[in-house]
């Protein structure tokens, strides 16, 4: 059976979207994720999680349905990505829980242990969208640290210069904003015996490792954001010396043009 995972958005409405879920049938709001069960002929047709930072997570669902589910939370959608973001395993029934080679071992159909392995899995497909974001950055700034070594200035006028300082910062706050969804979910607190699903699940999909690599690559942003920001002092600093310098020499000329025209 299909297991699959989306980012479509930076965030869900999710008091919008659970009126308008528990309006169609049964929905169940766990914190900051509501759960939807679709049953036929009262027998369990598949499970669909809404997590409040733009990820749905689908178990036992066709793709044409999971397009469907995905068209029904468009008008929740707060600035929804211009790519969707997918991860896709398969689920089993058996002894203990485990994953491997992409295959989800669930011991039995319970809610609660769908939700847990789930947070693991949309923290996941939600790193990739800062993943991805940041290498972006990363890749369209890195020449600027090598011509500045090599020309000892950067070949950027102030405006260019303002407008790459402002993507950095829109960029590295927007990471920054949404990290914490990426430490233990407070779900746990409530349900502590479920915590090691989802450690397992975040183990198997290096989850810690590849936040520590994004905090490196922000750091690596943060330095890219001060070289801008001292080559715009450095350039601001220019100016003011031409100013003055230019204000000098006026002054030098018109002291001249007085002694000898004997102007007062």
């Amino acid at each position: 059976m299909r297991c699959t995972c989306y980012c479509t958005a930076s965030s869900y409405d999710i008091p919008r979207l659970f009126q308008h879920l528990i309006a169609d049938g049964p929905a169940q709001l766990f914190r900051d994720v509501v759960h939807v069960q679709i049953r036929e002929d009262r027998k369990i047709r598949g499970d669909v999680f809404y997590f409040s930072y733009g990820v749905i997570v689908c178990w036992g669902f066709s793709d044409s349905e999971e397009r469907d589910i995905l068209s029904d939370v468009r008008d929740f959608e707060r600035e929804p990505n211009s790519k969707v973001e997918l991860d896709e395993f398969t689920f089993v029934y058996g002894d203990s829980m485990h994953i491997e080679e992409d295959e989800i071992l669930l011991q039995n159909k319970n809610t609660l242990n769908k939700l847990a392995v789930s947070h693991g899995l949309a923290q996941s497909v939600k790193l990739v969208t800062f993943e991805e974001v940041i290498q972006k950055t990363i890749d369209t700034t890195k020449h600027l640290p090598s011509e500045l070594a090599s020309k000892g200035k950067i070949p950027l006028s102030r405006k260019e210069i303002s407008r790459k300082m402002g993507g950095l910062f829109i960029e590295r706050n927007f990471i920054n904003l949404h990290s914490e969804i990426l430490d233990t979910p407070e779900f746990f607190w409530d349900y502590p015996e479920l915590e090691p699903f989802y450690r397992k699940t975040a183990h198997y999909l290096d989850v810690s490792k590849r936040v520590e690599v994004l905090n490196k690559k922000l750091n690596v942003v943060h330095e890219l954001f001060q070289i801008l920001s001292d080559e715009l002092k450095h350039q601001h600093s220019s100016r003011l010396e031409w100013t003055i310098i230019v204000l000098i020499v006026i002054e030098v000329i018109l002291a001249v043009m007085r002694d000898i025209f004997h102007v007062i």
